[in-house]
Formats: C-alpha cells, sequence, structure tokens
C-alpha cells in the first residue's frame, strides 16, 4: 500500500501541467470585481463631486493635511478587493452553487463599512455620507450580479462537462451508485463522475443503473486515479475503508490539485442544520431537528400576510380583468374552488380561476386511461388536456390561474411558500414518511415549482416537499419567491 501511494503521487505530479479551472476561473471573477468596483466607486466619486478635487482635510493633530476623494476612493477600491480576498470569496469551495458565495461578499463588505467607520471617526475624517452610502450598497449589488452572471455562465459550461471536478467514488455498490445519480442529475453542482471503486472482482463493469465505469477494488483507488484523471476522491461509505486506510488514501492525493471529500449518509439536509465539531480527533456531525414554533413561524406568517396583502391590492385591476374574460369566454363560474389537505391534515377549499370546462372531474377517469408523458403514478398531469378552455391556457402558461390563492394565503389556509397542497385521492396514495408535509402550510409556490413542476417524477416531488419541511426558513422562502418569478416567465412544466 505504501508503494502504491508513493508512485501514484509521483505519477500525479508529473501529469499536473495544466492549470487548474478553479485558478483561471477565480482570475476572471478578481477581473470583473475589479472592473465594477473601479466603476462603482470613481463613477459614485464624479456623481457626488464632479470633476472637482473635493478635497477634505484631517483634523489639527494630523496638521491638517488635505486629502483628495480620488485619494479615498483608490484607497477603498484597494481594501475592497483585498476584503474580497480575505473572506475568500473567490475560494473554490465556494465558487459556482450555493448562496455561500454571495454571504461572503455582503460579510466582507460590511465589516469593511465598518472598519471605514472606525477610522473615520478615530481619525475625524469628514467623509460625504451619501458618498459612503451610495458606493456600498450600489456595489455590493452590481458585485452579486455580476457574480451570478459568471455563474449562469459557469452552468452553461459544466452542462457540457467542462469547469467541474473530476470525481473518482470509493465505497460500495449501492452508496456509490446512489451519488452518482445525483451528481449526474445536477451537474451544474461541478462534479463529474468519471469513475469508481467497490467492492468486486470485475474490472471494465459499470456501476448499477448508471453508465460510470468501475476501476476496480478498493486497494486499486491510486491506479484507478492515474487512469481516469480524476482530481477528486469521493468517499461514499465508510463501512468498507477503515480509518487507516482513509488516512493513507489522503496522503496519496497531490496537495493543492487533488482533493478528498467525504459524503456521510445524510440525505436533503440543508446546510443550517448541520454544524461539524472536531470533538477527540472525531469530526462529529451534529444535525438540529427541525423545529416549526416559535419566532420563524411567526415570521412566516408575518410574510404571508405582507405579500399577500400587498399583492391582492396591487393585483387588483388584473384579477378583475381575469374575471371579466373568463365570465364573458366560457359558460360557467368564474372561480373553481376545491377541498385540498392542509396545514396538520386539516381540509379547506382552495380557490384558483377557472382554467377548464365545467364538467372537468367527470371527464377525468376517462382521461386517466389514456397514455401520457406527463404526471405520474399519483399526480395527473396532460400536456395537452383537452379539459382546458383557450383562455384557461393561457392562464395556466403564465400560472395566472393561481392568483386567487392569495386569499387562501391572506386567510391563514395556505403560505406564500409551501408544499403543494394535495387531494384528499392523493394522500390515500401516501406512504407514511410522505405525512410530514402536513407539518407545515401548504403554499402557492414551493420547491417542487421552482424544480420542474409538472415535468417531475412522483418521487422528485416528495423528495423536494420533505426537504422543504425538513429545512425551511425565512431567507428560504423569499430565494424560492424569487426563483418562482423566473419559473413562471420561463414557464417550463406549466400546463
Amino acid at each position: 500500500m505504501v508503494s502504491e501511494i508513493i508512485s501514484s503521487s509521483s505519477a500525479v505530479t508529473a501529469s499536473s501541467g495544466r492549470e487548474p479551472w478553479q485558478r483561471v476561473y477565480a482570475r476572471r471573477l478578481f477581473i470583473t470585481d475589479a472592473l465594477v468596483l473601479a466603476a462603482v466607486i470613481f463613477g459614485v466619486q464624479l456623481i457626488w463631486f464632479g470633476f472637482s478635487s473635493a478635497d477634505l482635510k484631517l483634523t489639527e493633530t494630523w496638521g491638517g493635511l488635505a486629502v483628495s476623494y480620488s485619494t479615498i476612493s483608490f484607497v477603498v477600491f484597494v481594501s475592497w478587493l483585498i476584503a474580497l480576498q480575505i473572506y475568500g470569496t473567490r475560494g473554490f469551495r465556494v465558487i459556482g452553487t450555493g448562496s455561500q458565495e454571495y454571504r461572503l461578499i455582503a460579510d466582507a463588505t460590511i465589516r469593511l463599512f465598518g472598519l471605514i467607520a472606525i477610522f473615520a471617526f478615530l481619525l475625524q475624517i469628514d467623509l460625504a455620507r451619501g458618498y459612503i452610502l451610495i458606493a456600498f450598497p450600489v456595489g455590493t449589488g452590481i458585485l452579486v450580479l455580476g457574480r451570478w452572471l459568471w455563474r449562469q455562465w459557469l452552468h452553461a459550461q459544466r452542462a457540457h462537462g467542462a469547469f467541474s471536478s473530476t470525481v473518482l467514488l470509493v465505497g460500495s455498490s449501492a452508496s456509490a451508485s446512489h451519488i452518482a445519480r445525483e451528481l449526474v442529475r445536477r451537474p451544474d453542482v461541478g462534479y463529474r463522475v468519471v469513475g469508481a471503486c467497490v467492492p468486486t472482482t470485475l474490472v471494465g463493469d459499470f456501476l448499477p443503473d448508471t453508465d460510470i465505469p468501475i476501476f476496480g477494488n478498493l486497494d486499486k483507488v491510486g491506479r484507478a486515479l492515474e487512469a481516469s484523471g480524476a482530481d477528486t476522491v469521493i468517499i461514499t461509505s465508510a463501512d468498507e475503508l477503515p480509518p487507516q486506510r482513509v488516512r493513507e488514501l489522503s496522503w496519496s492525493l497531490e496537495p493543492g490539485r487533488q482533493h478528498l471529500v467525504v459524503a456521510p449518509s445524510l440525505v436533503d439536509i440543508g446546510g443550517p442544520r448541520i454544524h461539524t465539531r472536531p470533538v477527540a480527533g472525531l469530526p462529529l456531525i451534529h444535525v438540529e431537528t427541525p423545529r416549526y414554533e416559535g419566532g420563524k413561524k411567526f415570521a412566516k406568517r408575518m410574510l404571508d400576510i405582507f405579500a399577500s396583502g400587498l399583492g391582492i391590492v396591487l393585483l387588483s385591476p388584473l384579477l378583475a380583468v381575469i374575471a371579466v374574460i373568463i365570465r364573458l369566454s366560457t359558460p360557467g363560474p368564474v372561480f373553481f374552488r376545491q377541498e385540498r389537505v392542509g396545514y396538520n391534515g386539516e381540509h379547506f377549499h382552495i380557490l384558483k380561476f377557472r382554467s377548464m370546462v365545467v364538467d372537468a372531474e367527470q371527464l377525468l377517469d376517462e382521461l386517466a386511461r389514456m397514455e401520457r408523458d406527463e404526471g405520474n403514478t399519483v399526480l395527473f398531469k396532460m400536456k395537452d388536456d383537452p379539459r382546458v378552455t383557450p383562455i384557461g391556457r393561457f392562464l395556466r402558461r403564465f400560472s395566472l390561474d393561481e392568483l386567487p390563492q392569495l386569499f387562501n394565503v391572506f386567510a391563514g389556509s395556505m403560505s406564500m411558500v409551501g408544499p403543494r397542497p394535495p387531494l384528499d385521492s392523493e394522500v390515500d396514495q401516501y406512504e407514511q414518511h410522505v405525512h410530514r408535509r402536513f407539518l407545515v402550510k401548504p403554499g402557492i409556490t414551493g420547491l417542487w415549482q421552482v424544480s420542474g413542476r409538472s415535468n417531475l417524477s412522483w418521487e422528485d416531488s416528495v423528495r423536494l416537499d420533505l426537504y422543504y419541511v425538513e429545512n425551511w426558513s425565512f431567507t428560504g422562502d423569499l430565494v424560492i419567491l424569487w426563483r418562482t418569478a423566473r419559473a413562471v416567465l420561463v414557464r417550463d412544466g406549466a400546463y
């Protein structure tokens, strides 16, 4: 094993001539950040002071030294870039996925702003408040926008296998297959699986239900790294790898170019609930139990009241126009009311604009027997549903038929964000664990809507709903509402 470690390390070192994609991407981010900050800081200076030098003076303690705002702007510019670097906003562990990259930008900016305020007070520098109060929020917003645009480009590249870490999976066949399927399903996270080492005597076979080749058993990791060109090893299960083997594996990796990742047996648990705490040399992972009460629940209800009330007021002219069009275009009522199962399994009547013919429920049994590509074994969906009226098709395409649910939210039977409100017939088919979705109120939108809507399988719909229930937060609701607007405009899976 030791000889394999030494030979694999030397082979990897010899083949590491190419610059890692993380450095290339980080350098592009640095250039963009510098251009953004220069444009914002010096642009605000010109807008606020014009082309004059706008000198300011330090206190008499400093001999009445005059300093131009151009000098101040340059100092702020350099300090901001340094703060972004110190806080690791371009680190390979945060770029490309998740919200940590954006949070670090905000943290670095807020702390830099605080330091400038402290120094200005101590040195009695009378900085123009408008100059500071405009430059920092505008700079932060455009920095985040620039990073988001780069991320869209990065996701497009990753869809074709570029700008991704190449991964070798090590562990049991079942765990490696599970991790492989999840990573293949989400190429935007930046892990491209190129092979696996599992307890087997077969070489050249494939992981179950995947096209990932097997490079041998767990003793062949070094050779598999060399053959596959992987730069990341993910340990998918620890039963087959005792601590000493894991330690030896980490020694065999080239520092700075190859990385070791351990995937614990924790599925669909959000980052804020996970805390790592080293104890007696053991990296223990603490998982907080989800809570559905207290301040978070109050904040969620306040968001629901504010958002739904504001929506009802602002959209009232549109609601009236849609109601008139439905009434004049097709026979039948304007609204469609249906009993659904909500919070704690209680029943309520959901409110929608009617988008189908009046006898739609009677036609459902006949249509359910027809062959279709959409929907799943529990939810009935049909892309060209003959029951949908012409105006209803337009309303569904832009999710306008859902707008009356704002009244459900304001009344308290629904939330702006939550699991999809099911029918009684659907609940009868639920497995026991799926009933956890009733621990929170159903929502107008949710993870299911911003992740594919009608295109999702039943298993994916359940997984997303339960993930939301287990990990919901105020910030998460705001992110889902923002993604909902994008999903509605794209119109993917809406029919």
